[in-house]
């Protein structure tokens, strides 16, 4: 298999500038900072950052500047007392959900002490740093660098002891560490983020301890505004759990020694990094940034003004194959979701089975003429431990093969038995799941896995009972158009989802446009597969079986075609707005 796990975006921007390591980027600095002095005797630097950036590691980096002053913004917060006070009422109680912040880092900062860092930072001749988190913003600097990291780093970083920004929880619950930078800290610091996108002079990348890159911010743009025109993939990433199989392993190239894969994000720019190779310098970042920095050019200006800077679909990996089943579980209604989580829209999905052994089953919706009340009261009874709830009573299972789609608006009561090999096809939402029952395992910590049956029952939509589901949600497809060189078949989704899906058999080449209406594919069957852009107006991009891609909505038109004789499917995904409704 060439499953590729670190895709490279190479990028040809004009006069290209970037650095790899500490001497190097501290070299760049330096030289900059003299040659303001010597004009004006002095210089102020701002080195701004994304909470879960090491800010022990990189103050002890521009310690080597010589600084005749450093400020820490963190001296302008409220007491910690205080600031956990305010975002109490956001965290909750719940070991996973909170509810939206829609506030700013300003809502945390007071104003003397902000006014006094200001003087401060005035009064100084030679070099003067203003550091951390919001330093950006404090007052108008001569150089600005931002320090970035990461979601999934940052995850990772939790699970190893990281504390939460501002916040003394070394042992915490690495579910609850999570939350916080879901709900809060991730949202102001996107905010404060894309203000400063126009004018860092440096953006400067700490995914990797002790080892960072950095472009310049004007080679850095350009970089992401390349990006936003042509097809990219973003970094997968891979993670083992309580019900994980083996199919990944084998497929993409994963460690053998461990024990499963449970799933992988391959195409969630909310959580996704990109690489970009700059002058022969990678440089991770963030695949928000792309959404945040150009997204009317990524998403088109449809979607953009339905969902704003937001990445509305989601393409992941579940692989049960040799493993568990799923917890069984409902995800929420928008009213619901809106109402309790500060969320706009919700997670409706569905489940592409790119492989499946014999024997595999998808659990979907309720049977004929259940009671409710009964089913509640038995999977309380089961969270208690009296007995095993008895799925089997209460919901349908499907047979599963490879390339049967599953759809799953939300509401409906469903999960992947074992031995399948999901592509989960979804809005973005992906951290509104209520588990209902879960077999009565524990998790990889140890600890119960989260069981919310006090918000599913209020969202479990009672008439999804089997007939329904066999002729709204069981692989629905039909041909669309069939030709000498590809035939198109429509998948689904339901049309209570927003998202549109189309598969692909390819024989010789398909033509295809974005449509103003960005498109996410996953080559589904075959080898590998060639991107092209009719009018050049990109290079061709190779992807290979089960690698997620994404064209932007200002692509255009593009043709895929096989690699070599075989024919190829491809899945695709969009956005379902008034021009391509009726496609």
């Amino acid at each position: 298999m060439n499953y590729c796990k670190n895709p490279i975006n190479h990028t040809k921007t004009e006069t290209p500038q970037a650095w790899s390591g500490y001497p190097d980027i501290l070299e760049v600095l330096s030289r900059q900072i003299k040659e303001r002095i010597e004009k004006k005797g002095s210089c102020l630097l701002a080195v701004d950052v994304y909470p879960g950036v090491d800010e022990e590691e990189l103050l002890e980096a521009l310690c080597a500047l010589q600084p005749a002053r450093l400020l820490n913004m963190r001296e302008a917060l409220c007491p910690k007392e205080e600031f956990a006070k305010r975002i109490a009422p956001f965290l909750t109680d719940d070991r996973v959900f909170g509810r939206m912040y829609f506030g700013t880092l300003s809502d945390f900062q007071e104003e003397e002490k902000l006014e006094s860092l200001r003087r401060q930072a005035r009064e100084v001749a030679g070099l003067t740093i203003v550091f951390g988190f919001g330093a950006g913003s404090l007052l108008k600097t001569d150089l600005l660098v931002y320090a970035d990291i990461s979601r999934w780093e940052i995850q990772l970083r939790y699970r190893r002891g990281m504390t939460n920004y501002y916040t003394d929880n070394p042992g915490e619950d690495t579910l609850k560490k999570n939350k916080q930078g879901y709900f809060f800290e991730w949202r102001i610091g996107d905010k404060q983020k894309r203000g400063l996108f126009d004018s860092f002079d440096f953006y400067l990348d700490t995914n990797k301890k002790g080892a960072p890159s950095m472009a310049a911010g004007d080679c850095y743009r350009r970089a992401l505004t390349e990006l936003s025109q042509k097809p990219f993939r973003t970094v997968p990433y891979f993670d083992p759990g309580v019900w994980g199989g083996q199919w990944m392993k084998r497929v993409c190239g994963l460690d053998p020694e461990e024990k499963n894969y449970a799933w992988s994000f391959d195409g969630v720019p909310e959580e996704n990094s990109l690489y970009l190779e700059i002058s022969g310098v990678l440089l991770e970042t963030p695949a928000m940034n792309l959404v945040l920095y150009r997204p009317k050019e990524l998403l088109g200006p449809q979607v953009y003004a339905r969902f704003g800077a937001e990445f509305p679909i989601r393409f992941d990996f579940l692989d049960t194959m040799g493993g568990q089943n799923l917890s069984l579980q409902v995800h929420p209604l928008t009213d619901y979701i809106h109402n309790q989580f500060g969320m706009s829209y919700t997670q409706d999905e569905s489940y592409y089975i790119l492989d499946a052994q014999e024997g595999a089953e998808v659990y979907l919706g309720l049977k004929e003429n259940i009671c409710p009340e009964e089913m509640i009261e038995d999977l309380k009874i089961a969270q208690t431990g009296e007995k095993p709830f008895d799925a089997d009573r209460y919901i349908n299972r499907f047979p599963a093969k490879k390339h049967d789609h599953f759809l799953i608006p939300a509401g409906t009561v469903h999960c992947s038995g074992s031995g399948c090999m999901v592509l989960e096809i979804s809005a973005t939402p992906y951290i509104f799941t209520m588990k209902l029952w879960d077999w009565g395992r524990l998790g990889l910590d140890g600890r119960p896995r989260p069981i919310h049956i006090e918000h599913g029952e209020k969202v479990i939509q009672w008439d999804r009972q089997t007939r329904w589901v066999e002729k709204n949600l069981v692989s629905p497809v039909y041909t669309v158009q069939e030709t000498e060189g590809y035939k198109e078949e429509h998948t689904g989704l339901h049309e209570l989802e927003f998202i549109e899906t189309r598969r692909y058999e390819i024989k010789t080449a398909c033509p295809l446009d974005t449509c103003n209406n960005v498109n996410m594919l996953n080559l589904v069957e075959g080898e590998a597969a060639v991107i092209e852009s009719p009018d050049g107006a990109f290079e061709p991009f190779e992807v290979h079986y089960a690698e997620t891609f994404i064209l932007p909505a200002a692509a255009g038109r593009y043709t895929i075609r096989p690699v070599g004789e075989t024919p190829v499917k491809v899945i695709r995904a969009y956005v379902r707005t008034p021009e391509n409704k009726r496609a």
